[in-house]
């Protein structure tokens, strides 16, 4: 602990390492779908669960490790992550099906879940001065391993093969764990408490979801209506009995005290939805109607990494004095923007007008991700903001796998520009639904954040 203390920066090092495992392997497979479609014989409506289920665990998993690591400890738990992302890194490369592939992958989601809550509660803990700079800077690491994944991810593939996006893991992993043997905090003693794990939660949340999925899926061959219905009875048997819960996987009831705070989550959904349909949807268009490569899809794609990472300061400057509905109204008009320009596209596009509308995208992400989390926080009290925080990364997953969904059932069979602008004018009516949730939003001050004060809530 002493050494911790005395030199904080190695502790901030260690910590990111391990937590930008999760955003970096989300966003490389991006690039890889086309070449994972080949080798196993997909059509891209099953390759979508490799992202689903991706998201689904972690999102199970996330809120779930936090409380372990109150059980056992958080740097057991730490090093108990890098071990199950290290394992999956090994065997996923090696699986003989996509159903085993599909197995890593969560086990790798389900690892690096386990990074994040457990460093943010031990730099928490050590880093008492300048607290806010050191979680500014996990949050660099995550955000830029995001974004450049994809460019990573493009030149691995071309190199190499598929494999090589689980391979390049074990750099980080190693680093992280030996540092973590020296550097981490430990000592906690273990202090099991499992009624603490909402157990019945979880498995009707993954059933809602599942069914959800199942149901959207089905739209791009023989619906499956039995699905819905099973999704309708999972979610109405989630809502009572998550009431009924001391702690809930997701807390209903703080949703419906807080409307300000419920439309910020839609709107969180929404952007995601949109936002990753083109992540995960553009570089497989790129590579099967444009027929770019992974390198140069990989370099397509820095224009929306780009941006985003140039925005992103600018509007946290921004949101320091005007607060964060201005930013967000930029944000909205721009994804509004992207999406219309989208229409545009054709399998003979200019690799330089690809570049333009991505970099509108990469725009609109810098404003929209910093300006709603600040936004978050100006409706919530400080005691609340765990659990806000929380929520709201549920809410970035939800929006990632309705994504999956989206670009699983448009991309099913033939990827082209008409598939691809049908999958545009879904998301200019999300857009738009975006803005008007925009402009509702009450004005939030940077005043309410500093007193941890929420405003007068609407109900």
């Amino acid at each position: 602990m002493t050494q911790t203390l005395k030199k904080p920066w190695l502790l901030i090092v260690t910590v990111a390492l391990g937590t930008l495992l999760n955003p970096l392997n989300s966003s490389m497979i991006a690039v890889a779908l086309t070449r994972m479609q080949e080798d196993f014989n997909l059509d891209f409506t099953d390759l979508s669960w490799l992202i689903s289920t991706f998201y689904l665990a972690s999102a199970v998993a996330q809120p779930v490790m936090g409380k372990l690591g109150d059980m056992f400890g958080y740097k057991r738990l730490f090093l108990m992550g890098l071990i199950l992302v290290a394992a999956a890194s090994v065997f996923a490369p090696m699986s003989p099906s996509y159903g085993l592939l599909l197995v890593f992958r969560m086990l790798q989601a389900v690892g690096s879940s386990a990074l994040f809550p457990s460093g943010m509660a031990m730099i928490r803990a050590s880093i008492t001065k300048h607290q806010a700079k050191a979680l500014s800077v996990l949050a660099v690491f995550s955000s830029t391993s995001a974004a450049f994944g994809p460019s990573i991810g493009g030149f691995l593939i071309h190199s190499w093969d598929w494999q090589a996006i689980f391979f390049i893991n074990f750099p980080f992993i190693i680093a992280s764990f030996l540092l973590s043997i020296f550097v981490l905090p430990g000592g906690r003693r273990v202090h099991i408490e499992l009624k603490r794990i909402d157990f019945g939660g979880i498995a009707l949340f993954i059933v809602s979801i599942v069914m959800i999925l199942l149901f959207l899926l089905s739209f791009s061959g023989h619906i499956r209506w039995w699905t819905l219905l099973v999704a309708i009875v999972a979610v109405i048997c989630f809502y009572f009995y998550e009431k009924r819960r001391k702690e809930p996987f997701i807390d209903l009831s703080s949703l419906k005290a807080n409307v300000n705070v419920s439309f910020i989550y839609l709107q969180f959904i929404l952007v995601n939805l949109i936002f990753y349909t083109i992540f995960f949807g553009i570089p497989t268009f790129l590579q099967q109607a444009q027929h770019y490569n992974e390198r140069d899809t990989g370099l397509i794609m820095l224009a929306v990494a780009g941006f985003g990472v140039v925005i992103s300061p600018a509007a946290g400057q921004w949101i320091d004095r005007s607060g964060s509905k201005p930013p967000l109204l930029v944000g909205a008009v721009t994804i509004l923007a992207g999406t219309a320009m989208l229409l545009t596209v054709h399998d003979d596009t200019s690799i330089w007008w690809m570049i333009v509308v991505l970099s509108v995208f990469g725009i609109s992400n810098g404003f929209n991700n910093i300006s709603m989390q600040t936004a978050l926080y100006s409706f919530v009290k400080a005691e609340e903001t765990g659990s806000a925080s929380g929520l709201f990364m549920t809410s970035r997953y939800m929006g990632t796998i309705l994504s999956s969904s989206l670009i699983g059932i448009f991309f099913s069979e033939k990827i082209n520009s008409s598939h691809l602008h049908i999958i545009a004018y879904i998301c200019l009516a999300a857009s738009l639904l975006i803005l008007i949730l925009t402009i509702r939003m009450p004005g939030t001050h940077r005043q309410r954040v500093i007193k941890g004060r929420a405003p007068r809530r609407n109900n």
